[in-house]
């Protein structure tokens, strides 16, 4: 019997893997989108991360959010507009950050040019912190969340003019 568990990477003892078990979290890291997963359990610690991956949304069990409204000082014409621009969306449900740490600049202001591979802010799910990406390229016109409030899968992040 310790043969056949040994044979399926499934022996339970000090030193060993659990390979089924790193299946099961690999499988949840792709149900729940997320990049980086990290455990603890008795004598066992496992991280886990995804090589490349990139930000592209998830399959997600949660909602999308609507966006909050646009600011008061903005022109009917303007607000049109913007509603007609693309978005940045969240990956995924977590806490957005618009700095690496409190102290630090945000990674993107309104006016900002980006590109695909340009941080526009970190969502920490799950005690892992997730850099999030442009994926287009252009002119942030608007931030629509607050640093430090809670997002939802699919919920606009930043209004976007492409260049």
């Amino acid at each position: 019997m310790a043969d056949e568990q040994a044979a399926d990477g499934a022996e339970s003892g000090a030193g060993k893997v659990d390979l089924d078990a790193i299946r099961q979290l690999l499988t949840l890291m792709d149900e729940h989108g997320l990049e980086e997963l990290e455990i603890e359990h008795e004598d066992m610690a496992v991280r886990l991360r995804k090589a490349g991956a990139s930000t592209a949304a998830p399959v997600a069990a949660a909602p999308a959010a609507a966006p909050p409204p646009a600011p008061a000082a903005a022109s009917p014409e303007a607000e049109a507009d913007e509603e007609s621009l693309p978005t940045i969306d969240s990956p995924m449900v977590g806490t957005f950050y618009e700095a690496a740490s409190p102290e630090a600049d945000p990674f993107v202001r309104v006016g900002n040019t980006v590109d695909e591979s340009t941080v526009v802010c970190i969502i920490e799910a799950m005690k892992v912190f997730n850099e999030i990406r442009a994926e287009k390229s252009g002119t942030i016109e608007a931030i629509l969340i607050k640093n430090a409030d809670s997002v939802e899968f699919g919920q606009p992040l930043f209004v976007i003019r492409p260049v």
